[in-house]
């Protein structure tokens, strides 16, 4: 069977995979919500908190252990372009298909539960999962306002900017992304006060904000709404974006 992974690169499988191992957290829950076998994960891969208990875990999505994974034997490795590290990828393709997976749109993460629902023959399990997920994210569609800096880290500062999925979640649900610069822009304060955001956005991952970060954001933006908001509601694609609050 020959497929086609989101970077392009074709891989031609035997049969339809039984071994899975997922190196993508939110990928993860997904194959299990669509009754996929998931024999391996990364210690990030927390949902559904039931199942993946009894998962294996073969390290971090930058710092796999290869020797667990070989112990494995996989018929099949989902990784991200984003989440994981190019080296590793390399290094477990010399011994195992790996699918990769390339999300930074609402689209592209459709169009990976559909693939990867064709791959495993589980296109009803799917196609029902992409529906939950629209009928819930309907509920949030433009129901924000206001120009928005979303920043996950701070010592030094970090924004999401464009060409990224939070950015394109931001669009969805109505803000308008104020960063123009694409990825993970570093700012310094100057740069916060001259942007002028009206809502800041501290996300709940990857960094843990605490109020001394809420308050000194204040202090140089007294006019801007400075909120907490779930990273996973806007970071996580596939089948969780059907249970998150925004």
């Amino acid at each position: 069977m020959k497929v086609v992974d989101q970077m392009g690169r074709e891989l031609h499988l035997k049969n339809i995979p039984k071994r899975v191992i997922s190196l993508v957290p939110s990928i993860t829950e997904y194959l299990i919500d669509i009754g996929v076998e998931v024999v391996g994960r990364t210690k990030f891969c927390i949902y559904p908190k039931e199942s993946v208990s009894t998962i294996q875990v073969i390290g971090g999505t930058k710092n796999f252990r290869f020797e667990v994974i070989d112990s494995l034997e996989p018929d099949l490795i989902i990784g991200n372009k984003e989440e994981n590290f190019e080296k590793g990828i390399n290094q477990l393709s010399d011994k195992f298909p790996v699918w990769m997976s390339d999300i930074s749109t609402l689209k592209d993460s459709f169009d990976m539960m559909t693939r990867l629902g064709e791959i495993f023959d589980q296109q009803k399990e799917a196609n029902h999962q992409i529906l939950e997920v629209s009928k819930h994210l309907l509920k949030f569609k433009n129901s924000k306002t206001g120009n928005a800096l979303y920043l996950i880290w701070a010592d030094p500062w970090m924004a999401v900017g464009r060409e990224t999925f939070i950015d394109d979640m931001l669009g969805y649900i109505g803000f308008q992304n104020i960063v123009k610069e694409a990825r993970y822009p570093v700012l310094d304060e100057s740069q916060i006060v001259k942007i002028n955001p009206e809502v800041v956005l501290l996300s709940s991952e990857p960094f843990p904000f605490k109020e001394k970060h809420k308050v000194l954001l204040q202090s140089l933006l007294p006019k801007a709404e400075i909120m907490d908001v779930d990273g996973e509601a806007y970071s996580w694609y596939g089948s969780r974006l059907s249970k998150v609050v925004f």
